[in-house]
């Protein structure tokens, strides 16, 4: 499927200039084994806005504080790759397009060069004069603050400038990298009919450990009575609390504020605040604004740590209603076309795996395996229950003859229930297994950690032959 032809992009950052010359691809349908991508569709007219839209997303790369060390080195949460051809922002990024949303900013930071380049190269396709566009603001110092952004809320108020261009009503704010699919028209026709100045959106059913973000206390019409950030223990779904009238529910940080509202909350009673969810949504609550909630009840998954990123892409494996869809017709996932050549598959034995484009598997043995495009895997190895990032470019003969281990998986080595990092060149007869079931170690200087006992191997980390992790 293309992208819509109101799908525009614009960089607002000093000295970051990019000519658009892409266009973007959604997943495919899948055959047995997800090995190549050669199905495109036209866009149905349903992806078309109205002509009065009058929202605006606006999408945070991320913060300083990352919860995917190491894998977030040299990259931002949201330039993560998942399920082996896409990135995590891909995700939020395709629920503002299938949600009709044709205002989206991206608001970038840290380590943002790789996530700028993606978003940069990926929707920069079809315009319509200067009306719909998707424009990245990169951190930047100016007279009046000569700071980073120091968090959600201060880095909205030194972007209002810009974002008070278009004519909107509304901002939808959006964290770039938790992973889940929502129509966020749904949320927005709740906040219109309560008319509200601020609406939340919760989960309707609370897991262990998914009050991160903070619970919102609700009244029988979904009106947020109260709010309170990092709960020490797990909150009471609807089914369990002992007060119906006023139940808790855990938050998403995914936001829908008026504008006036907004700049109201930034410049005049809040003009100090650095957070918007800590800050910001709490002073409205006190100051008596029309603040609700609306309930979800989908796939949500906030990425807080290695064992939620490594149990995310391996769910994406499977077709279940507790994974992240993949191949949903009506909600495509959009992203950057690599134009690379179908997945060479030699004499390999390939089960529950999904392969990503431009891969060469030679006599090799693949299972509940992510194996991210560019893979090289040699004869003989064996890969179960991991996810290979694969690699940024390719290597011609005469560099492989002049690297002793080429990127890669060599021959003969053998991986389980690890993270293979981009640009990894893995040497014959590797053994990555964690025999012992190490949970916690840190050898960073060789190369690799081991967290919840997934071991993950470092960007462009070089393992010796015969090694044993």
């Amino acid at each position: 499927m293309s992208l819509p032809t109101w799908f525009n992009l614009k960089i607002n950052a000093p000295h970051y200039v990019y000519k658009p010359t892409s266009k973007l691809i959604p997943a495919s349908v899948p055959s047995k084994l997800n090995q190549s991508y050669t199905q495109h569709f036209e866009c149905p007219n349903s992806l078309i806005p109205p002509a009065d839209q009058n929202v605006a997303a606006i999408v945070f790369g991320d913060g300083s504080n990352s919860r995917l060390y190491p894998l977030t080195k040299r990259r931002s949460e949201s330039a993560l790759p998942i399920a082996g051809n896409y990135r995590l922002i891909d995700a939020v990024v395709s629920n503002c397009i299938n949600s009709n949303i044709r205002k989206i900013y991206a608001l970038t930071q840290f380590n943002s060069a790789s996530l700028n380049t993606h978003l940069s190269r990926a929707y920069s396709s079809a315009r319509i004069g200067n009306e719909a566009l998707v424009e990245v603001i990169a951190a930047y110092q100016s007279p009046e603050g000569k700071g980073w952004f120091q968090g959600t809320a201060d880095a909205i108020r030194r972007c209002l400038w810009v974002l008070e261009e278009y004519p909107i009503l509304e901002f939808l704010l959006l964290p770039g990298y938790h992973l889940y699919k929502m129509d966020f028209q749904e949320l927005l026709e709740a906040h219109w009919t309560n008319r509200a100045d601020i609406t939340v959106a919760v989960l309707s059913r609370t897991r262990d450990n998914d009050t991160e973000f903070g619970t919102f206390q609700l009244n029988s019409e979904n009106q947020v009575i109260a709010f309170k950030d990092n709960p020490d223990k797990r909150v009471q779904n609807s089914e369990k609390s002992n007060d119906i009238s006023h139940d808790k529910f855990a938050s998403m940080d995914i936001y829908v504020v008026n504008k006036e509202a907004m700049i109201k909350l930034l410049t005049e009673y809040h003009p100090l605040a650095n957070d918007f969810r800590r800050e910001v949504v709490p002073g409205a609550i006190s100051l008596g604004m029309n603040v609700y909630a609306h309930k979800f009840s989908g796939y949500w998954d906030d990425m807080r740590s290695i064992e939620a990123y490594y149990r995310a892409n391996i769910e994406s494996i499977k077709n279940t209603n507790k994974a992240y869809c993949l191949y949903d017709k009506d909600s495509p996932l959009y992203t950057l076309p690599r134009h690379l050549p179908p997945t060479q598959i030699t004499d390999a034995v390939i089960t529950d795996s999904v392969i990503g484009d431009g891969c060469f598997l030679n006599r090799c043995k693949i299972r509940g395996t992510v194996v991210g495009m560019r893979t090289r895997v040699g004869d003989g190895a064996i890969i179960e229950d991991s996810v290979i990032m694969g690699s940024d470019t390719y290597q011609s003969g005469r560099a492989e003859e002049d690297i002793h281990i080429p990127i890669g998986i060599g021959e003969g080595s053998r991986i389980r229930k690890a993270i293979i990092d981009k640009n990894v060149r893995i040497g014959k007869n590797v053994k990555i297994l964690n025999k012992e079931n190490i949970q916690e170690c840190n050898n960073e200087a060789n190369g690799y950690i081991i967290t919840g006992g997934i071991v993950v191997i470092l960007k462009g980390a070089i393992i010796p032959n015969g090694s044993i992790i």
